[in-house]
C-alpha cells in the first residue's frame, strides 16, 4: 500500500506488499522490499536498500548506500523471519548497515528515536538502542549489544557482542569496548579503560554541579573502595538513593550481564 502523497522516483523499485506512509520521499535507484513499512515523512535519498521485515519510523532520513534490514551476519541464522524496527526522526548517513535479529537472540533488532548514525557505522543483529545516541563514522556494534539513551561512540570504536553501553556514556574514537561501560562513564583505548565520569556531557544535559560532584564521589567509592566493585556499589545504595544519576550507575552494575564491567584497572572488573 502506497499513500497517495508519497513521492516515488520512477527509477526506484518498491515491491508489492511494502507499506509506504504519507509524504514519504523515495529518491532514484532505491529498493524497498515487500515486507518493509516506511512511516510518514520518511526520506530515502538515493541508492538506499531497505529490505527484510523492517519498519522505519516517521521522519527518518536515510542517505545513499545505506542497507537497512539485511540478514544478520551470523552463522546461526537459518533464514528465520526476524525483524528490525527503527524509530522516529533518526538520521542514517552514507553506507550505514543495520541487520535484523536472529531467532536465538530474541528475533529483533530495535533502534529508538532521534539517533544520529554517521557514515559506515554498523548495527548488528539483536542490538537494542535507545534514543538520542550518536554513532560516529565507522563505529561497529557486534550482535546483542545494548546502547542506552544519549551515549556517544567515537569514530572507529568497536563494541564486543553482548556488551552494554550505559546512558550518557562517552566512548573515545578507535576504542575497543570489550566490557560493559557504566552510565555517565568515559572509556578510551584498546583495551578500553574507564577513565572517569563524562562531566562535559552531564553538564551539557543540564545537570547541576552539585549532582555531578555526587556522581563523581560515588564513582570513586565504587571503583576505589577496598571491596569488589559490585560489593562497593551495593554498600552505597542507601546513601545515593536520592541521586538519580548515581542510581542509574548502581542499577546498571547490579544487573546480571554476559560481560564484565569496564574499570580503571586493566579495563575490566
Amino acid at each position: 500500500m502506497i499513500a497517495a502523497s508519497a513521492r516515488i522516483h520512477p527509477l526506484s523499485v518498491v515491491e508489492d506488499g511494502a507499506v509506504i506512509g504519507e509524504n514519504v520521499a523515495v529518491g532514484p535507484f532505491c529498493h524497498v522490499g515487500p515486507n518493509v513499512v516506511l512511516g510518514d515523512e520518511v526520506e530515502l535519498l538515493t541508492h538506499v536498500v531497505v529490505t527484510g521485515r523492517t519498519t522505519i519510523g516517521r521522519g527518518t532520513r536515510i542517505f545513499p548506500s545505506a542497507v537497512i534490514g539485511g540478514d544478520p551476519q551470523s552463522i546461526h541464522h537459518g533464514g528465520e523471519d526476524t525483524t528490525l524496527t527503527v524509530g522516529e526522526r533518526n538520521t542514517i548517513r552514507e553506507g550505514v548497515t543495520m541487520n535484523t535479529g536472529t531467532a536465538g537472540g530474541g528475533g529483533k533488532t530495535v533502534v529508538g528515536d532521534e539517533n544520529l548514525f554517521l557514515a559506515y557505522s554498523h548495527i548488528a543483529h539483536d542490538c537494542i538502542l535507545g534514543n538520542n545516541i550518536i554513532l560516529s563514522n565507522n563505529v561497529m556494534l557486534a550482535g546483542h549489544v545494548t546502547v542506552e539513551d544519549r551515549a556517544i561512540l567515537g569514530g572507529g570504536s568497536a563494541v564486543h557482542q553482548f556488551a552494554r553501553v550505559g546512558r550518557h556514556a562517552f566512548v573515545g574514537g578507535l576504542s575497543a569496548v570489550a566490557y560493559d561501560v557504566i552510565p555517565y562513564g568515559m572509556l578510551n583505548g584498546n583495551p578500553g579503560i574507564l577513565g572517569g565520569i563524562n562531566v562535559v556531557g552531564m553538564s551539557r544535559s543540564g545537570m547541576d554541579k552539585a549532582t555531578i560532584h555526587r556522581v563523581r564521589r560515588a564513582f570513586k567509592e565504587i571503583f576505589e573502595g577496598e571491596g569488589s566493585i559490585r560489593n562497593n556499589a551495593a554498600a552505597i545504595r542507601e546513601e545515593y538513593a536520592d541521586c538519580v544519576p548515581a542510581m542509574h550507575i548502581l542499577d546498571f552494575i547490579a544487573v546480571d550481564s554476559d560481560r564484565a564491567l569496564s574499570s580503571p584497572n586493566r579495563g575490566k572488573a
